[in-house]
């Protein structure tokens, strides 16, 4: 799975993730370019030994967003959403932390903020497995 990309909408990627997870078949997944956000959960959700990024590329974590428009409604509301982004803060947080080996805490303090990585730094951090052509 060839992944160049710069994340998206959370539910269609956790689909995407959950159906990588559920193959018979290992699933390669190599960074060429960019993996951020979503694509980052994609990257690391390959199969052990089988997540690779090439040289140039860059990855990215942290915590969901939400994007456009600004938000409105009436305060429940906003507070049911809120409620709802923060589970879904933790569950990220908690693939991360499942597939790069370190605790739910320090995934959870590095998402706080875009964490920015080099292949090197996203071996070392357990996102991935090897870097192609280095």
């Amino acid at each position: 799975m060839y992944i160049n990309s710069p994340g998206g909408e959370v539910y269609s990627g956790l689909a995407i993730y959950d159906a990588m997870q559920v193959l018979k078949c290992d699933v390669q997944t190599i960074c060429t370019g960019l993996a951020a956000s979503m694509g980052s959960v994609f990257l690391t959700g390959g199969t052990k030994g089988k997540r690779f990024a090439l040289p140039n590329s860059r990855i990215m974590i942290h915590q969901p967003l939400i994007s456009g428009g600004g938000i409105s409604g009436q305060a429940t509301d906003i507070q049911i959403e809120a409620e709802e982004m923060l589970k879904v803060k933790k569950n990220l947080t908690e693939i991360i932390a499942k597939h790069c080996g370190k605790s739910y805490e320090t995934c959870l303090a590095d998402m706080e903020r875009n964490k920015r990585m080099s292949p090197q730094e996203a071996l070392e951090y357990g996102l991935i497995d090897k870097i192609i052509g280095a």
